[in-house]
């Protein structure tokens, strides 16, 4: 039940809220995020003005939406937004909420493409743009072609570019590499689904509410990841890199694959946490 409504402070609602998200992995984070939506402010206006009081409508919304995220809607959701790479991105229902583990995905395509040549690369299963927006906004001079299956999430993807002013992106419809016919690439990046389609995980917290294709991909979450590897030659160019973003355990998964396929100078990378995230490897002369 909502409880009654009455206005509060900053500082009392934020207290209050997060003892009511205490289910969420980061509820005091959670009740910030909401509660600067509801003010139009940034979380340092938090900060800087615990005594301030909210208006009555003010309160009534923040209350709302506070009931929502403890019934488990995705902040994200709530708000209609989420930031990468330090792009505002919006966000809908039927596409991959962005997270920060895939930064390292960006940083790793980035440290392999030239600021200053030009180059083609290309993000598949792209859903929001995330990735592909991130690296455009990183490299100007870079071509990055964004595919998703999904001509909604296509659709959100071309928003997000055009609202943060970037035209260096073309979008193509497609199942994988099927949407890039015979592109010549100098990159190639993805984080698709990789979670094992019986697993638990996929019942509780925010995954519940996300697209499930977007998340599960066969018995043991490797069927997305082998169909890249298996494509991603006939688009690479010789020498060129393959980057897939996978489950912290499947980093032996996935290098055997790439091996399979004639990739060379294979490699894992660990996120902040220490734990296998992205695996690589060069398409081979």
């Amino acid at each position: 039940m909502i409880p009654v409504r009455q206005t509060r402070t900053i500082s009392d609602n934020l207290r209050q809220a997060a003892g009511r998200l205490g289910e969420s992995d980061s509820p005091r984070l959670d009740a910030e995020v909401l509660l600067a939506f509801v003010l139009g402010k940034p979380r340092s206006h938090l900060m800087a003005w615990p005594e301030h009081e909210l208006a009555a409508a003010e309160q009534a919304v923040f209350d709302e939406l506070i009931e929502r995220r403890r019934q488990g809607v995705p902040v994200a959701h709530l708000t209609g937004e989420r930031e990468f790479w330090s792009l505002p991105l919006a966000v809908e229902p039927h596409t991959l909420i962005p997270r920060p583990d895939t930064e390292l995905l960006v940083e790793l395509a980035l440290q392999r493409l030239p600021p200053d040549s030009p180059s083609r690369v290309a993000d598949l299963g792209t859903g929001s743009g995330a990735v592909a927006l991130a690296i455009a906004s990183e490299r100007p001079r870079s071509e990055v072609l964004a595919t998703d299956r999904s001509p909604a999430s296509l659709q959100l993807a071309r928003r997000n570019a055009h609202r943060l002013g970037l035209r260096n992106l073309a979008f193509a419809c497609g199942n994988w590499c099927d949407a890039l016919r015979d592109a010549s690439l100098d990159l190639l990046v993805s984080n698709p689904p990789y979670i094992a389609e019986a697993d638990p995980h996929l019942a509780r917290g925010d995954l519940r509410h996300e697209p499930r294709q977007a998340l599960a991909a066969g018995a043991e979450g490797l069927d997305a990841l082998g169909v890249l590897a298996g494509q991603a030659p006939r688009v690479l160019r010789p020498g060129a890199w393959l980057l897939l973003e996978h489950g912290w355990q499947q980093g032996e998964d996935v290098r055997q694959l790439l091996s399979e396929q004639g990739f060379i100078e294979i490699q894992t990378f660990p996120d902040l946490a220490g734990r296998a995230r992205v695996t690589g490897g060069r398409r081979s002369s």
